[in-house]
């Protein structure tokens, strides 16, 4: 028998973040899962044998303390896919800073911020650290001007994922920007056209797919690749 893969989740409590783990167990996987409420983790809970950490991604003290926790593990894939939808109102005149701030800290620094701290840990050659960005975040797609803010937040995801990688120096990763799809998830709404379950079907294919290819590709769930 060979070694079951290891995975860790940041952000699983629910949605598409619940669903990776549920396809990763099925497909083998060992995982280790990050939610910010353990009260609220019935879900996860109920998908059987998972690893659940306490983690609020933009606590700093709370990241450095789950890197020293899990230290001695060695992840096939890191996949962060917490995030914030912003504001109701994105038009930039109606937006707090507050708002603003908590926004673009969440979705694009704390994600890098964590990245940085699990590098080390993530298998030489192999491991695969996957983001979850969005089609929004493609500066050259002018598209939903309602949600200003969320694309800029997710384009910002996208640079300083890039920056990362010039980062990594000899390191041998691969680095993946990945779309998810519109997906019926509280953030997607019940409108959209894809289930959880589709998508991160998807998305992990991606991850196996580009496994120990290197790089960093910005994709959709089906491999497609996204303009930046």
């Amino acid at each position: 028998m060979s070694t079951p893969k290891t995975a860790l989740i940041i952000g699983a409590s629910r949605g598409l973040g619940l669903g990776l783990v549920e396809r990763l167990l099925a497909d083998g996987w060992q995982v280790t899962a990050t939610v910010r409420d353990p009260q609220k983790a019935d879900a996860l809970k109920a998908l059987g044998p998972v690893n659940i950490e306490q983690l609020d991604m933009d606590d700093q003290q709370a990241v450095i303390a789950l890197s020293q926790h899990l230290k001695a593990q060695t992840f096939d894939l890191l996949f962060v896919n917490a995030g914030v939808k912003g504001p109701e109102n994105q038009a930039p005149g109606h937006a707090t800073l507050a708002e603003v701030g908590q926004l673009f800290f969440t979705n694009a620094v704390a994600p890098i911020n964590l990245a940085q701290r699990f590098v080390p840990q993530i298998r030489k050659d192999s491991g695969v650290l996957a983001f979850m960005s969005s089609v929004l975040g493609s500066v050259t797609m002018p598209d939903a001007p309602e949600l200003a803010l969320y694309k800029a937040s997710k384009a910002a995801l996208n640079s300083m994922t890039n920056t990362l990688v010039t980062q990594l120096g000899e390191q041998k990763l691969t680095v993946l920007s990945l779309h998810p799809g519109w997906v019926k998830t509280d953030m997607g709404g019940e409108g959209a056209d894809l289930d959880v379950q589709t998508s991160v079907r998807g998305l992990i294919a991606q991850v196996n797919a580009y496994a120990g290819k290197g790089g960093h590709h910005f994709v959709n769930y089906k491999g497609e690749t996204i303009p930046w």
